[in-house]
């Protein structure tokens, strides 16, 4: 059974959305049946609003309301350092840490044969023309640590070395607050071989 009209069709709307089950859609439609008309409308506002405004940047595909996202657009930013990461939050993740002042490349996603996605399907084309016409010297490859991610990196590392940039890898490894006994061997396999002095 399901319910009348509307509120079935925003459930299935919310359906929609990655990671959202079925109870999880009906508890949010639920959710704005409840709100203030205010409330509900500033929320349309700012869904139509991010529709209508924001765009990806033509230089690093992060998300912007520019021709060039912020960061591109700062000065400050040290322009021979690219990170490559696979989506535009991934970013932001990086960019709460303020410990990379660089500029970014964002791939909008990684290389997973078994979803149809190779290299054509990236901005690796974009990536190997801003290292060709950019003075780029070190590429910083933050893709996700599982399958899809290390092969990307694997890939660009092969494709960009020959290139006469220095290609790194961030690290991956225990986090802080884990326990060494419930760390799997890759994990801790990474924690001792990304080790450092201190």
């Amino acid at each position: 059974m399901s319910y009348e009209g509307p509120v079935q069709d925003l459930i299935e709307e919310f359906g929609r959305l990655p990671g959202v089950g079925p109870k999880s859609a009906q508890r949010l439609a639920f959710h704005l049946l409840t709100m203030d008309a205010a409330d509900a409308e500033r929320m349309a506002k700012a869904i139509l609003a991010v529709k209508e405004r924001v765009r990806f940047c033509a230089r690093c595909f992060n998300v912007s309301e520019f021709e060039e996202c912020r960061i591109c657009r700062d000065s400050r930013r040290d322009s021979t350092v690219l990170c490559v990461v696979e989506e535009p939050r991934d970013v932001m993740a990086i960019e709460k840490t303020a410990e990379f002042q660089g500029r970014y490349h964002v791939l909008g996603g990684a290389i997973s044969p078994i979803d149809g996605i190779g290299p054509d399907q990236l901005h690796i084309k974009e990536l190997v023309a801003r290292v060709g016409s950019e003075e780029v010297t070190e590429l910083v490859l933050a893709t996700n640590p599982n399958i899809e991610g290390e092969a990307t990196a694997s890939y660009l590392a092969r494709l960009l070395k020959s290139m006469g940039v220095r290609v790194s890898r961030i690290a991956s490894g225990l986090p802080v607050g884990g326990d060494l006994e419930y760390a799997d061997e890759v994990t801790l396999g990474r924690a001792f071989s990304g080790r450092r002095e201190v």
